[in-house]
């Protein structure tokens, strides 16, 4: 199975350079994307991704503005 950290809940960008990408669930910060990570960690794939809740409306159109 191919894990997109981009689409799961846990997932961040922490802004920075040395170790960009991070997962809340796990509770670190990477040179790598937190799956590959994971697995290279490991060897199993994340155990903890959840797909985030894409929400089809924008902020906009929630307020009426």
């Amino acid at each position: 199975m191919h894990i997109s950290c981009g689409k799961c809940e846990y997932y961040f960008v922490t802004h920075d350079r040395s170790r960009p990408w991070g997962c809340r669930k796990f509770g670190f910060k990477s040179t790598k994307l937190p799956s590959q990570e994971v697995k290279q960690t490991t060897g199993m794939n994340c155990a903890y991704y959840m797909k985030k809740n894409f929400d089809k409306t924008s902020e906009r159109d929630r307020h009426g503005s």
